[in-house]
């Protein structure tokens, strides 16, 4: 049966499909042994001969989903070339070529989910979903109710306010709290923005649940597969896009 090229490089594991799209852009495809730079050309896995920067794509690659407790000071990424540590050696055990499924920054800590399921991966990242993402952080001074309810109702970041968030206070520290936030936004380094808008930058950030995935007691650095259960939660969480609600604390 003939699919779309970006949906079958999706399949095959080698990039996202949002990814993929961009390889076919970039003339970096080759199909039958001729450059395809129209998206949505159609292919026949097994029939066509489809190479990626002149590697062949030869099999589909069993799909494997893992989470991941991401240490500070880890690049989410495949590779730096400044030489930084990367989420890619704390992996290396994995044959397959999973890549992590959004990311974050260089000193957040926790949750990440990695994949070579490029439409799983493209699903989750989706704004349209809205999948809700939890962090608790650790920030500088003890927030009044009425900034705490500011976080909740939205902040303006970048021209436009942020969406509803939850937001409940769990602890305090002396002169410093913590607090736990969801949101089910994903813009860059969105939670520290925040915090810092209303006065309280963030001294520590983790993410303890991805949709229906927790963090659990997975210690820094150590990752494990997705059950069955998880995978079937989280396929089930992505599949009609979410309508525009208001999170509560």
């Amino acid at each position: 049966m003939a699919e779309r090229l970006q949906v079958v490089l999706a399949r095959a594991g080698v990039v996202s499909r949002h990814q993929a799209e961009t390889l076919i852009r970039e003339g970096r495809v080759v199909v039958n042994g001729q450059v395809v730079r129209k998206l949505g050309t159609q292919v026949v896995w097994g029939q066509d001969a489809i190479r990626v920067d002149n590697r062949l794509v030869c099999r589909l690659e069993p799909k494997v989903t893992i989470v991941l407790n991401k240490p500070k000071q880890v690049l989410t990424s495949l590779h730096d070339p400044r030489g930084r540590r990367t989420t890619t050696e704390l992996i290396r055990r994995i044959k397959a070529r999973i890549f992590p499924v959004g990311r974050l920054d260089y000193h957040t800590e926790g949750l990440l989910i990695l994949t070579n399921d490029g439409e799983l991966a493209q699903h989750l990242q989706h704004p349209r979903y809205g999948i809700p993402k939890t962090y608790q952080t650790k920030v500088k001074g003890l927030p009044t109710a009425q900034a705490l309810q500011h976080l909740r109702s939205g902040v303006m970041l970048d021209g436009r306010p942020t969406a509803p968030a939850r937001v409940k206070k769990i602890g305090t520290t002396g002169k410093n709290t913590w607090l736990e936030i969801t949101i089910k936004e994903g813009r860059n380094r969105q939670i520290r923005r925040m915090c810092s808008a209303v006065g309280h930058p963030v001294l520590k950030l983790k993410r303890t649940r991805y949709g229906p995935i927790r963090l659990g007691n997975l210690k820094p650095g150590i990752y494990r597969d997705l059950t069955p259960a998880e995978m079937e939660k989280l396929r089930k969480y992505i599949p009609n896009p979410v309508k525009p609600e208001k999170l509560t604390a």
